[in-house]
């Protein structure tokens, strides 16, 4: 039976794309993502840019579909976070200070949770399991024992 898998990330760099993983909610958005700051429009973009700043069609100044400081997060995306871990059997916390809310509020709503991080966090007393790693140390001996 296959595993029903989803990757929630803070990142915005795209590379989990890139790697292919699928299922994946962006919690900051996503770097290749542009939007237009006139008409709302939003599209992916990995080409590179030769008008800067860059420009929709209707003239409109794009930016980076990311969130910064003070920004709400995507529409819709800490929902299904929140609904992903609530119907998880287990997550898996990895490379993460849990210091960045409301991502870090995801941890106590698991069943079962494993942190994978080279130092305590603030949740280390509280989940399921706490290895000491880096998640490129950890995560393959975890998945050859799967």
């Amino acid at each position: 039976m296959k595993a029903n898998f989803t990757l929630i990330t803070q990142n915005v760099d795209g590379l989990h794309d890139v790697a292919g993983s699928r299922n994946v909610i962006k919690l900051h958005g996503d770097i290749w993502t542009a939007c237009c700051m006139q008409c709302g429009e939003e599209h992916i973009d990995r080409s590179q840019l030769d008008d800067l700043p860059p420009h929709c069609h209707c003239g409109g100044m794009l930016r980076p579909g990311v969130v910064w400081f003070g920004e709400e997060l995507p529409e819709g995306a800490m929902e299904q976070a929140e609904k992903a871990v609530g119907a998880a059997d287990v997550l898996i916390v990895a490379g993460t200070s849990a210091k960045v809310y409301p991502a870090a509020g995801l941890i106590p709503m698991a069943k079962v949770v494993i942190e994978i991080n080279p130092e305590e966090t603030r949740f280390s007393d509280r989940v399921t399991y706490s290895l000491r790693g880096t998640s490129a140390e950890v995560l393959p001996l975890l998945l050859a024992n799967y």
